[in-house]
């Protein structure tokens, strides 16, 4: 009421017409308002006077302020419907090109699918969000609702949660793939998966393992599979007595004569280098600023194999020489310490040959193998 009161005393309606038409307005308005809130007034209403009040009420002004406001309302949808499809469509072409990064990056396509779904849904949950609020719905009640949501389900799944995170570095990280045989703890196999919350593993006798993540990411493996080449180490124990440097001759010979096992350094096929993406493009039928860009994805190419090449000259090379050395004058034994380098994939097999070899030929030498005994000496009293 006041505010009439106010609009009427305002230069906007000095019009001596609508002065009386927004008076008599108000003294409707009044009316009812008195009518509603005094029961005993109801009576005194008349049909002629609930008439004149629907006669004289301001219907031109109530079209048009719905008509406004749905045509606000209206605007506001088609607004919000055109940035919900323009930002699906940039959200494709985002995933499009993350899916060509990781394609090219090689990287676990376990990890790709997880990474790009997730990153997929929290943008649709932006783009959601936002059309909300364009629409003129507040939306720090949704953000509020889904911030506790996030905390609670974190709290409930807080082992889940390290074995997703350890998943997440083991795939990034790469301390082993698939194919590689590994050492965990008291477990011992052959890769089999990477899950995202498990690692699964088979053991020598096909023995199938799941290893949760969080623990491998933070425990100590073993990769038997990272280098291209192992050393095996045999212990032989021989008779006091026995000729030494005929014992070396014979393991050296039975060493040459396996081909599997590397006699020089020259036998290493293993180039230790990084590798180097080459871009075959002719730099002619580039434009001028992709040329620029593929000048300096070369130079940083270069810079990266040059401090590859100056960081493999620092570190030690092993020495692949097959030696053969006493390395222990044991109780009832010398112990020969026998070193040999080959294939890690080779690693088994070699081993048990030789041992097999050693065990054979060694006797056609002269050579004994000592063995736990005890003498027993009678005297007679």
């Amino acid at each position: 009421m006041k505010l009439l009161n106010i609009l009427l005393q305002t230069p906007a309606v000095n019009d001596s017409v609508a002065a009386t038409k927004i008076q008599t307005m108000t003294d409707s308005v009044k009316a009812s308002v008195d009518a509603i809130a005094n029961p005993d007034s109801i009576a005194a209403l008349t049909p002629d006077k609930v008439w004149g009040g629907i006669k004289n009420f301001d219907w031109g002004g109530v079209v048009t302020s719905l008509s406004s406001q749905l045509i606000s309302l209206g605007l506001r949808v088609l607004a919000a419907i055109l940035i919900f499809y323009i930002g699906k469509l940039i959200i494709n072409k985002l995933y499009k090109i993350l899916l060509a990064i990781l394609i090219k990056k090689d990287v676990d396509r376990s990890l790709s699918t997880f990474l790009l779904s997730f990153i997929k849904i929290t943008l649709l949950f932006l783009l959601i969000i936002t059309v909300i609020g364009v629409m003129g719905i507040e939306t720090s009640s949704f953000i509020a609702i889904f911030a506790s949501a996030g905390v609670a389900i974190g709290m409930a799944l807080s082992g889940t949660l390290q074995n997703f995170a350890g998943g997440v570095l083991i795939l990034l990280i790469k301390p082993y793939k698939v194919g590689d045989f590994i050492e965990f703890g008291t477990f011992k196999g052959t890769v089999k998966e990477i899950q995202i919350f498990h690692t699964v593993i088979t053991t020598p006798n096909n023995e199938r393992i799941i290893i949760p993540n969080g623990g491998l990411s933070t425990g100590t493996i073993n990769n038997y599979s990272a280098e291209g080449y192992r050393r095996i180490e045999w212990r032989v124990s021989l008779a006091y007595g026995d000729d030494v440097q005929v014992a070396r001759n014979a393991i050296m010979n039975i060493l040459n004569a396996d081909e599997r096992i590397i006699k020089r350094e020259s036998d290493v096929h293993e180039i230790e280098e990084s590798v180097i993406n080459t871009d075959t493009v002719e730099e002619e039928k580039l434009s001028w600023w992709r040329r620029i860009f593929h000048r300096s994805r070369s130079k940083a190419a270069e810079w990266k194999a040059a401090q590859a090449e100056r960081i493999m000259q620092k570190l030690p090379k092993p020495d692949y020489t097959p030696t053969v050395q006493l390395e222990e004058l044991a109780d009832s034994a010398i112990v020969l310490l026998v070193r040999g380098w080959t294939d890690s994939a080779n690693y088994w097999p070699v081993l048990y040959d030789v041992n097999e070899r050693i065990y054979e030929q060694l006797p056609q030498h002269g050579l004994n193998f000592p063995f736990p005994q005890m003498d027993v000496h009678l005297q007679n009293n």
